[in-house]
């Protein structure tokens, strides 16, 4: 289908939308559409005074979207100001964070309570109470995921269009609409050459989400100049390849009628997403109109006051909005309360008819698990070695497939990652049929995201952001390719969202695939990360106990690191044990004082209890052991627990064996049996023993450091490679 172009009124549906049912917004739109000049003047203004007011900020791309912002809050988009958490309500993204302007000045606008004149006028101030930071923040009112790095909103986007389209195929009933809400994400130019948008755009293509659409503010300007000094393809085409409806308006600037007829339009999709082609003038009415210097700093006051006295506005005043503007927004709020009243009666009947389904929406809506989720979780296991990435599977799919909160993907690994559950059923679109015979529909709760770590970690913040808790989505990948995925989770923890990563393959006992896919260094990054939990548990039973920790942190990602090689069952490791971080599995007997402590964790806490046995054995050395699943849950503790835990306060010396970078255990220890190079591509065992993990080797190493320390030739506190 070529994609439809739309001029004034010459307005052609796109193939797959149904073109029954009545457009309630166009009989308003032309009632109110004598104000729009005056309205969006207004706007334009008011982007201009607040950039100029501290001489920074972005103007010129919230300025040129106006005719955009009016369609979408005055006519289109579903929500309600003075309820802005309503379930129900229409999900807007600014993937273009840079944009922030736009969105918050339509708050202000429409009236959402805590973004009053005094609060929009902090933008760029230095007030700490500011509503208005430099891109949206979710825990603003009206502000559903943050939009930093560019690219990370349309897969947020893609997320929350997901959120809904699942919850409307597992409790939508005949008449009960329950869930019904669209997912409306604006991006610029620079968004769509980013690789994660790219990822998520071809996945919601491919699921079909019609409830999902995207309007791109084609200014053709980026930073460095125009568009086509980096960019020459056929955007549109692109996304016609990726499974869209691609509908152009070419006066994008002016033309709201337009733009409210195709964004109806787009509401009422059957079976596509929609990809809205708006063409725009950044830094429209100023000086710098069509520039890259319109971008990113304010126009100056010769030139604001220039664009006041065109659009016949006073130079001397600034941030004026007139009654008229005030009035056109006017009924908004009362509007949003009626739908919020709406649907409230909604789903009390629907609970009444269907008490079951509708005490867990409820639920579900609180952000709450049932009660006795924990009994789901082996209070046993085999007693014979194995990959934790094994345990993983026998501790959480029990919990997944009884409980419908958790929404369960992988990267394209499930044989690996063992995050399938029987009788599973996948979210995919209803009409798909794979050569491969595996399909699905929306109720499904495991998501195949293809090869595409980004925008799997990307996606399940949207998926998290939705509502709070009502979905809880876990990823699943090799530990290596979360790199790939870093600026996703470090956004996931920015923003508070609980998302759960899975992250296989975990150590330089991943073997023959070699360097390439041994993480050396990546537990240093997630552990610095604030905001996530790094959990590297050591068996079955500390597997058990970094699930409990995972799910019990409501406002906290997490990544639950397992190995690819079996690992022996310990007796002495404990569940509770990892919610404290950290914890004592030997001593040395009556209370004697030990002459070293031994740090564990994940895979190589069997060979710190190896290299202990061995101490004591060989080499008489009184030796303790600590497991030390996850720092951060560790540095929660209080004083005296982390003290008689580490007993460094004693003058007892601490050694961590692990083979990945030692940064960040200088808090811990004194010295690291640790990694400062790259893997080597061998069998697990050979690995290990090509770095020197076998207990003779490194009980040794540890027995001439503490040698050396007894000697003054080392001192405790100065950090040591072994």
């Amino acid at each position: 289908m070529p994609n439809t172009q739309v001029n004034g009124s010459n307005i052609t549906a796109p193939d797959d939308v149904n073109r029954t049912g009545e457009n309630c917004a166009i009989p308003l739109m032309n009632k109110l559409s004598s104000s729009h000049d005056l309205v969006m003047k207004t706007f334009r203004l008011l982007i201009s005074d607040l950039c100029q007011q501290f001489n920074g900020g972005h103007p010129g791309g919230a300025i040129g979207m106006a005719a955009i912002g009016v369609a979408l809050w005055r006519y289109v988009m579903r929500y309600a100001p003075h309820s802005p958490d309503y379930f129900n309500r229409d999900r807007f993204v600014l993937s273009n964070g840079h944009a922030c302007l736009f969105q918050y000045t339509f708050l202000h606008l429409t009236g959402y309570k805590a973004m009053t004149l005094d609060q929009l006028k902090s933008y760029h101030s230095d007030r700490v109470d500011t509503l208005c930071p430099g891109h949206p923040e979710i825990e603003h009112e009206g502000i559903e995921v943050t939009t930093g790095p560019l690219g990370q909103g349309v897969a947020n986007a893609v997320g929350l269009a997901m959120a809904t389209r699942h919850l409307a195929a597992t409790y939508n009933r005949p008449g009960f609409e329950v869930v019904s809400n669209h997912t409306w994400c604006i991006v610029g130019d620079a968004c769509l050459q980013e690789g994660v948008a790219l990822e998520a755009i071809s996945l919601a293509g491919h699921l079909k989400l019609n409830n999902l659409t995207i309007i791109y503010d084609n200014n053709q300007i980026t930073c460095d100049g125009s568009v086509d000094l980096t960019n020459t393809e056929d955007v549109n085409m692109k996304l016609q390849a990726c499974g869209w409806n691609v509908v152009s308006i070419e006066d994008g600037s002016y033309d709201v009628q337009s733009i409210v007829a195709v964004l109806e339009q787009a509401r009422r999709s059957q079976e596509k997403p929609t990809f809205v082609n708006v063409k725009t003038i950044i830094g429209l009415g100023s000086s710098v109109e069509g520039t890259a210097v319109a971008h990113g700093v304010a126009f100056g006051a010769e030139d604001v006051a220039a664009q006041k006295r065109a659009y016949g506005f006073d130079p001397e005043r600034s941030f004026v909005i007139d009654n008229r503007v005030r009035a056109f927004f006017g009924d908004i709020p009362t509007r949003g309360e009626e739908q919020v009243q709406k649907w409230n009666k909604l789903i009390d009947k629907y609970s009444a008819q269907y008490p079951v389904l509708g005490s867990e929406i409820r639920r579900r809506v609180r952000g709450e698990l049932p009660q006795d989720w924990k009994a789901l979780i082996p209070s046993e296991f085999p007693d014979r070695p194995t990959a934790s990435r094994v345990s993983s599977g026998l501790v959480f799919n029990p919990i997944a497939r009884f409980i419908n909160t958790f929404m369960v993907g992988t990267a394209d690994l499930s044989p690996s990652v063992n995050m399938m559950w029987p009788d599973k059923i996948d979210f995919q679109s209803p009409n798909l049929k794979t050569a491969c015979g595996i399909n699905g529909n929306y109720s499904g709760r495991y998501i195949h995201y293809g090869v595409r770590e980004h925008a799997m970690c990307a996606i399940s913040n949207g998926l998290a952001a939705f509502a709070p808790n009502t979905i809880v989505p876990v990823t699943s990948s090799f530990f290596m390719f979360y790199l790939y995925a870093a600026p996703a989770v470090r956004m996931g923890a920015l923003q508070k969202l609980q998302v759960i990563h899975v992250a296989t393959h975990d150590s330089i006992g991943m073997g023959e695939d070699g360097p390439t896919h041994q993480p050396i260094e990546l537990a240093a990054l997630f552990r610095a990360m604030p905001n996530l939990l790094y959990i590297r548990p050591a068996d079955s039973e500390e597997t058990a106990g970094a699930w409990i920790a995972a799910i019990e942190a409501k406002n906290t990602p997490s990544i639950i690191s397992t190995s690819r090689h079996p690992l022996p069952q310990l007796k002495q490791t404990r569940r509770d044990g990892v919610m404290s971080g950290a914890y004592i599995l030997e001593e040395p007997a009556n209370d004697v004082i030990a002459d070293i402590t031994l740090i564990g964790t994940g895979a190589e806490l069997s060979l710190a209890l190896a290299v202990a046995e061995n101490l004591r054995i060989e080499k008489s050395i009184k030796t303790r052991v600590v497991s030390f699943p996850c720092q951060r849950l560790f540095e929660n503790q209080s004083s005296e627990y982390k003290r008689s835990t580490l007993k460094r306060h004693l003058g007892i010396p601490a050694v961590v064996i692990e083979p990945y970078a030692p940064n960040g255990w200088e808090r811990y220890a004194d010295a690291g049996f640790c990694l400062n190079r790259f893997g080597k591509s061998l069998p697990c065992k050979e690995a290990y023993r090509y770095f020197g993990y076998e207990t003779a080797g490194v009980a040794s190493k540890i027995s001439a450091y503490l040698s050396r320390i007894r000697s003054k030739e080392l001192l405790r506190g100065e950090y040591v490679d072994l």
